[in-house]
Order: structure tokens, then C-alpha cells, then sequence
């Protein structure tokens, strides 16, 4: 499954200047191939996600994040992977409805064993790598990395988010 840029705004309830997701070039899960009907949370357990981001050398937040030397902050890097794992839930959504007009709520409410180990800066192409490991109800546990373009891991962390349809 690839998602657009539109697609992307269209489930997202995020907007400029705190969207960091380009484009999602995959969303799978152990078994859809024989999965019958729309799956829960529990059954996406497994699942992946694979989002890009391109970091463009205008973003708003890089102006103040350093002026002459500007990084990609560390909680930025964490949005960006816990942006990525909402689209797993995509999977949730009724085959053959259009992703616009679809409302969700959803909250970042931890974050463990996050490391940054190297720099973002302008220019760089990062694909974002999110994968659920546990689901209770609307408790989603992540385990994200973010590589840049030589399949470097520059950033990683398990998220727990809430994510419900409204």
C-alpha cells in the first residue's frame, strides 16, 4: 500500500508546521494475506510501517534549531516515528472508503530507550520504520527507527500512543 503526500494529510490530523511525514511506501501485518473482514488493534500486533520524510533546508523549526547549524531536533525525530505508526491503523480502515473525512484521536503518551545518534540536517532523506508490538484497546506499544538514505540508523525509540477512531 502506498500513501501520498494527500493521503497522508487526509488521516493525519497533524498540519505544517508539525507534519513529518511525506509518504508511507508500506503498511503490513503477520497474515493479511488471509485475514477475513476489518482487523482490530490486536490482530495489526507484528504489523509494519515504512514512512519517508524529506528534510527540507525552509522547515520552521530549523530556523531557531541552530541558527548557522541547524539539527533536526531529538523530539521532532520522536513525533516523526511516533506520526509514522498511526498509519498501521490504516489497515483498520473499511476496504474501499477513501481515508478523507476519516477523524481520529490520537496522543503520544511515552516514550522508552529513545536514542539519537546522529545529526539531522537539511537535505537529508529519512525513511521512518515503526512496528507494533503490543495492543490494549487504544494503548499502542511501538518499537520506531529512523535511517537516513545510506540505511544508517540515526534515531530510535518504543512509543505508546493512544490511537482511536472518532
Amino acid at each position: 500500500m502506498i500513501l501520498e503526500y494527500k493521503d497522508v494529510l487526509n488521516f493525519l490530523p497533524h498540519r505544517d508546521p508539525f507534519l513529518f511525514i511525506d509518504s508511507v511506501s508500506s503498511i503490513t501485518f503477520p497474515g493479511e494475506e488471509t485475514f477475513v473482514g476489518i482487523p482490530t488493534a490486536k490482530d495489526l500486533v507484528g504489523g509494519k510501517v515504512v514512512a519517508h520524510f524529506y528534510v527540507r533546508d525552509d522547515l520552521k523549526i530549523l530556523e531557531g534549531h541552530f541558527p548557522g547549524n541547524p539539527i533536526l531536533p531529538g523530539v521532532v525525530q520522536t513525533e516523526m516515528m511516533a506520526q509514522a505508526s498511526c498509519f498501521l491503523n490504516v489497515k483498520c480502515v473499511e476496504p474501499g472508503k477513501e481515508l478523507q473525512g476519516i477523524e481520529i484521536d490520537v496522543a503520544l503518551l511515552g516514550v522508552d530507550r529513545a536514542r539519537y545518534r546522529k545529526p539531522i540536517t537539511p537535505g537529508m532523506k529519512l525513511t521512518i520504520y515503526s512496528e507494533l508490538k503490543k495492543a490494549r484497546g487504544p494503548f499502542l506499544n511501538y518499537s520506531c527507527f529512523i535511517q537516513d538514505d545510506k540505511k544508517e540508523t540515526i534515531s530510535e525509540a518504543d512509543i505508546l500512543a493512544l490511537f482511536k477512531f472518532l
